[in-house]
């Protein structure tokens, strides 16, 4: 089983996005992230999906959504060269102890502070999956009050 980074170049109206994850749902994927907005073209959106599985059946996938009449290009990322980012906003408890080591943790990823109160602190940090993961990692200890992750985007 592998991880898959796919592309869609869709129509942007009414009922794409459903027909397209219907596709993934109806043979028994679970899509880990979907990220969809629209492009510079208006009447174009693009859909980032990432979503583990079968080789096989990925690639029937694949097929099929070439087929969909709102579809006007898949990429299937999976053997070429991409770049990957997911945008997280992370609200850590904040106290007169771990004030600093929380700031010097977030400096050594370049996450920027996006709002401060008295008891906690919110970061915002975009990387690839796996630094965000390494990222909440180091902030667990500290204790995590919310998290948003954005899912993947690639190109």
């Amino acid at each position: 089983m592998s991880t898959h980074t796919i592309s869609i170049l869709t129509e942007n109206h009414s009922g794409s996005l459903s027909r397209i994850a219907g596709l993934f749902s109806s043979r028994g994927y679970n899509i880990s992230t979907l990220t969809v907005a629209e492009t510079d073209d208006p009447t174009m959106s693009r859909m980032t999906i990432v979503v583990s599985g079968d080789e096989e059946i990925l690639e029937q996938i694949v097929k099929q959504l070439n087929k969909l009449i709102d579809v006007v290009k898949v990429i299937d990322f999976n053997d070429m060269p991409k770049i990957e980012r997911e945008l997280l906003l992370v609200t850590v408890d904040l106290n007169r102890a771990s004030r600093h080591e929380v700031v010097e943790t977030a400096n050594l990823f370049n996450a920027t502070v996006a709002g401060v109160t008295p008891s906690s602190v919110t970061f915002e940090f975009s990387g690839e999956r796996e630094r965000v993961d390494d990222f909440m990692t180091m902030l667990k200890p500290y204790g995590i009050r919310d998290v948003v992750r954005s899912g993947a985007v690639a190109i």
